[in-house]
């Protein structure tokens, strides 16, 4: 089938010749991708038209100056994917000054930070864009530092990028589509591959085996068989990576749009041992005797059932915690008599677990403590029963959880994975009745800042006593008596502290 394209140029490969963009006016699209590759390439006329105002006026400085200008890479996949950003990439033939001298009284801002590897940044009406001089860079492939080298063609800059999909480029000055690599046909098929072979993509750079994965998520695509046999085959090569730039593709997997299925290519390739090897062992053995669910099956639906329950985009916290919320279970279980299998206090040991692994990833502080108080507090609603707790446990539910209540209240509604019908509806209205209890009580004590009914001030003036640890050890007291009872009047809670420091032997001055 040929599709007239208002872009495109074909590629033209001679046999026995390396690949060559030629000028042709028809785009030959072969198969049943036809259609979606025409729809891709719309898309793409549609997307350089609205950023035509800032791209074009660039690319007459660069041609005025005797130079080319390319979109390239990500900026043309998501440009024929219609999902163009306000950050586009271009490469061009023109040396760092060159680059320089031609934005000079042109662009609203310029940097020059990343200026050592060819790149130039600069704003314009509000995007903000980045030039690359054409690169043909060699790596030790020890670390994955390139000694950086510029280059003198498109070609040789596209094959040196991570996968096809990205490997493409656009003229600017006569809107030329660049495609030497077959990234057109891979992004309509939705496959991801690379434009040298995968082993030779990897060993130059091992974090693009997690850079595949972080793809299969953000765009639903699958990886040709060759690269994950390579991601397989070499994936102890990703030990050489940061634990910082580990963690950055890994935020991004998980905030894709399909966070299971990039997460599964980790674990079936083996990248899940060097990234967070806790999720492989959760892979429990399970024999004729001893039936429980698959741990990691489950944990991967909770994931998939906590997205569905997002309602202002992705939430990282949430989804992390939904993912490890069973951690702890493959170092708890224990074979009991009769058949039975238990994990007790894994939320306790996995809390830990996710403390450890994430401090490893070097995620932020907030994220680390949110994440675990997640998996450590995960279990507490079953307890509940038919609704045993007394109005002391839910408000001590509440302060526990803090600010984190809405995401557990997510996380334990995506953690009943059950396929009892019967047991899933009455746990969902279990906590249905839970979370309106919560609400009455709020409404009545307002849970959200649970406090003593005396504060330290009043503590030291009514039992004589300076700042130091005993007024901590009255206030928490206090506390524990607010969450128990409810709020206080006064002369309750005055009557509570004097009591509670005379089993001190605390003497309240004035007080018989």
């Amino acid at each position: 089938m040929v599709v007239r394209c208002a872009v495109c140029w074909s590629l033209r490969r001679d046999s026995g010749r390396s690949p060559r963009v030629v000028p042709v006016p028809w785009c030959v699209v072969s198969g049943s991708n036809s259609s979606s590759a025409a729809r891709l390439r719309e898309n793409a006329v549609v997307e350089l038209l609205r950023i035509s105002p800032v791209a074009e006026e660039l690319a007459k400085r660069f041609a005025a100056a005797g130079h080319q200008l390319y979109l390239v890479g990500g900026s043309v996949r998501d440009a024929l994917l219609g999902r163009l950003g306000t950050d586009l990439d271009f490469t061009t033939d023109a040396r760092p000054q060159q680059v320089l001298a031609i934005l000079r009284g042109w662009a609203d801002a310029v940097w020059e930070t990343g200026i050592a590897f060819g790149t130039v940044g600069l704003t314009k009406h509000g995007t903000t864009l980045e030039i690359t001089t054409f690169r043909a860079d060699s790596y030790d492939r020890v670390t994955r530092n390139p000694e950086v080298t510029f280059g003198d063609s498109i070609e040789a800059d596209l094959l040196r990028r991570d996968f096809t999909v990205n490997a493409m480029a656009v003229e600017l000055t006569e809107r030329r589509f660049v495609d030497p690599y077959g990234g057109m046909e891979a992004l309509a098929a939705k496959v991801l591959d690379t434009p040298a072979t995968p082993q030779e993509s990897f060993a130059d750079d091992p974090l693009r085996m997690l850079r595949a994965a972080r793809f299969v998520s953000q765009l639903g695509f699958s990886p040709a068989p060759r690269v994950v046999e390579a991601m397989t085959a070499m994936s102890e090569e990703l030990s050489r990576i940061t634990a910082e730039r580990v963690q950055t593709e890994l935020s991004k997997l998980l905030c894709g749009a399909h966070p299971r299925r990039g997460v599964e290519l980790l674990v079936d390739t083996g990248l899940a041992r060097i990234v967070l090897p806790e999720l492989p062992e959760m892979r429990l053995e399970i024999d004729e005797h001893h039936q429980h669910k698959d741990v990691y099956e489950h944990s991967l639906v909770v994931l998939e059932q906590a997205v569905d329950l997002e309602q202002d985009g992705p939430d990282l916290v949430l989804r992390l915690a939904a993912l490890l919320h069973d951690i702890g279970k493959p170092a708890t279980r224990r074979f009991e008599s009769g058949g039975g299998v238990s994990f007790h206090h894994h939320e306790v040991v996995g809390a830990k677990m996710v403390r450890k692994r994430l401090r490893e990833l070097r995620y932020s502080k907030d994220v680390i403590a949110d994440v675990s108080q997640l998996v450590f507090l995960h279990l507490r609603f079953h307890g509940y029963g038919k609704g045993e707790w007394t109005d002391s446990a839910v408000r001590r539910y509440v302060t526990d959880a803090g600010p984190l209540l809405t995401r557990l209240h997510k996380l334990v509604r995506a953690d009943c994975t059950t396929r009892n019908r019967r047991k899933a509806q009455n746990l969902q209205r279990s906590y249905d009745e839970l979370e309106q209890r919560i609400a009455r009580i709020a409404a009545e004590e307002d849970l959200a800042r649970v406090r003593p009914d005396l504060d330290g001030n009043e503590i030291m003036k009514l039992l004589g006593l300076p700042p130091g640890p005993l007024v901590g050890k009255a206030w928490k007291h206090l506390k524990d008596v607010r969450l128990d009872r409810g709020p206080l009047s006064h002369e309750e809670a005055v009557a509570e502290l004097v009591s509670w420091a005379r089993e001190q032997g605390i003497e309240a001055p004035g007080q018989p």
